[in-house]
């Protein structure tokens, strides 16, 4: 046997030698009445340590739970904020814009002498005669959108498609508010599409509202391309534009 095996064996001897007086001394101690009063009442602090430490333990479980509970409401709260934010920045234009004006006086600043001015209403002003509406396409709703099926919605949102309608409107106003305009009025570039206008109408078109797509890019910032079509597809989904064709050009007739 070597002599690291040997010196590893007593090692471990003396520890187990060790270990053996060590309980035969505890075990003496708990014979003597002095000392066994002393471990009784340990044990019994030991006990009562154990309970508050499972206490702590369901206490530490009920504020994880409410901890995540909490997480989840802070999450709802978000996803609705953001949805209130998205509501906001998308209200439809067509929507009348209310105003409330409220004048609030105190009694005592009021002389009871002095007679109390009550402002009349300024009478509505009528448009001029001359001005002619010009129809726009309204937004869709939320319940419209919702009806819209996913594989033609893609990855569209209420928001994206409502903003296009906004742009087409725009180009429906700027094109229509050059054929209203009187033609002395107009400079050279409004004449010409004055007279493009004039060429692009047809038998089916007349007296409706429409646009081409070279109306989209000379009035908006609309790119004509794949995800545009897509929206066109929505837009006639929803009965906001129907198209008519013909002389290698496609109209977008407001319905």
């Amino acid at each position: 046997m070597a002599s690291s095996d040997l010196e590893q064996l007593c090692s471990h001897v003396n520890e187990k030698i060790g270990n053996i007086k060590k309980t035969l001394s505890l075990r003496n101690c708990g014979q003597e009445p002095t000392l066994k009063a002393v471990l009784n009442k340990i044990g019994d602090e030991i006990i009562v340590v154990n309970e508050l430490l499972n206490k702590l333990e369901l206490e530490i479980q009920y504020q994880e739970q409410t901890n995540n509970s909490l997480k989840e409401l802070c999450e709802s709260l978000e996803e609705d904020y953001k949805d209130v934010e998205h509501l906001k920045e998308n209200i439809p234009s067509h929507l009348p814009q209310v105003t409330v004006a409220q004048s609030c006086v105190k009694g005592s600043d009021l002389d009871p002498e002095e007679p109390i001015k009550v402002e009349e209403p300024e009478p509505i002003k009528k448009p001029p005669k001359e001005q002619r509406s010009i129809k726009e396409m309204p937004f869709i709703t939320c319940d419209e959108f919702n009806g819209v099926p996913s594989y033609m919605k893609s990855r569209l949102t209420y928001g994206q498609i409502n903003d296009v309608i906004k742009e087409m409107n725009k180009a429906v106003i700027s094109k229509y508010k050059i054929l209203h305009q009187p033609k002395k009025s107009m400079n050279s570039v409004a004449r010409n599409l004055y007279h493009r206008f004039i060429d692009e109408e047809t038998k089916d078109t007349k007296g409706r509202y429409f646009i081409v797509e070279a109306d989209i890019k000379e009035f908006t910032t609309l790119k004509v391309d794949k995800k545009f079509h897509v929206l066109l597809n929505i837009l006639r989904h929803c009965r906001r534009l129907s198209e008519v064709r013909g002389g290698g050009l496609t109209r977008y007739v407001i319905t």
